[in-house]
């Protein structure tokens, strides 16, 4: 079931159209990664998503039903990229405050935040103020700030700024961990490396308009390039990699990469080497990465071929 479903949004300002006709869904308990170059239209999405903006066409639909922004909008947690803290303002008075506005009692929020900073091991910065923070630590609190309330969507973006490795991978946990709970997250970041590692589904937008979107590892496959690493125990001659089954693309040492001819098949690589009685000690299938389809979506190129 999904959690999300957008059916043909359309935000326009004067003659520029910020989304032009975008539809997708998000199933629950998913992790959607939201992609595309600045100025492509995803933050004019998530503000409508959010209900800070009116689609001018177009509807969502939030857990079933028409998307209602007044009592839907405590089941939503949006953490977004600029610090949204209050700096003059103590970690634990900001933390309650917070957690008040998305509808918890004093005593409810006082709980969560006393689970929270314990588990991520904030309870010594409670009486600091947001400016005495290091990037990474208003990053912390910015995350539990949007979290505290169990929402049903949490929406993502570029949650790890300034978070240090250490810090990025909890962080990293925790969204895998609320993901298992049921929780359903749009993560909208830069950082394709991050996509193909955390999301199960993703959409590339661009220039107002959806280029693709489905399950990260299938886009992967659709862009395949019948590009295959093999690596052989033996170095052969010329002769013996000499066929009409695959073009060698390069070579380190007894590695090649090759790309299947049309045609034919990885059994008849594989076939090759047995006959002329050579070894194969790995053999994998090289498909392209996130940011490969992304850079030629966007660039309308042809994608590079992997050495």
């Amino acid at each position: 079931m999904n959690l999300l479903e957008v059916k043909h949004l359309k935000k326009y300002y004067a003659t520029h159209k910020a989304v032009d006709d975008i539809s997708f869904d998000i199933p629950r308990g998913s992790i959607f990664g939201l992609l595309g170059p600045n100025g492509a239209g995803k933050t004019t999405l998530l503000r409508m998503i959010t209900g800070i903006f009116y689609p001018d066409e177009g509807q969502l639909f939030f857990d079933g039903r028409p998307f209602d922004p007044e009592n839907d909008i405590h089941q939503i947690g949006y953490m977004p990229e600029e610090r949204g803290l209050y700096k003059k303002m103590k970690v634990g008075e900001q933390a309650l405050y917070l957690a008040q506005l998305k509808g918890l009692s004093r005593q409810a929020a006082q709980e969560k935040i006393n689970y929270w900073f314990t588990k991520f091991e904030m309870t010594s910065w409670s009486n600091k103020k947001i400016e005495e923070l290091s990037k990474g630590m208003q990053q912390k609190v910015q995350f539990i700030s949007t979290i505290m309330h169990d929402p049903k969507l949490l929406i993502l973006d570029e949650p790890f700024s300034g978070l240090d490795p250490i810090n990025a991978n909890m962080i990293k946990q925790e969204i895998f961990d609320l993901s298992k709970q049921g929780t359903t997250i749009i993560f909208s970041t830069h950082r394709m490396e991050q996509v193909e590692e955390i999301c199960n589904r993703i959409i590339l937008v661009n220039k107002g308009h959806k280029i693709l979107d489905g399950e990260v590892q299938q886009i992967r496959h659709d862009f395949k390039q019948h590009l295959f690493r093999i690596g052989l125990g033996t170095m052969p001659n010329p002769a013996q990699m000499a066929t009409y089954f695959f073009t060698i693309v390069s070579q380190q040492d007894n590695f090649f990469t090759v790309k299947l001819n049309e045609d034919n098949t990885t059994n008849d690589i594989l076939s090759h080497f047995i006959r002329q009685d050579i070894p194969v000690i790995a053999f994998e299938e090289i498909l392209p990465s996130i940011n490969e389809v992304f850079i030629a979506q966007v660039q309308k190129t042809e994608l590079p071929v992997i050495a």
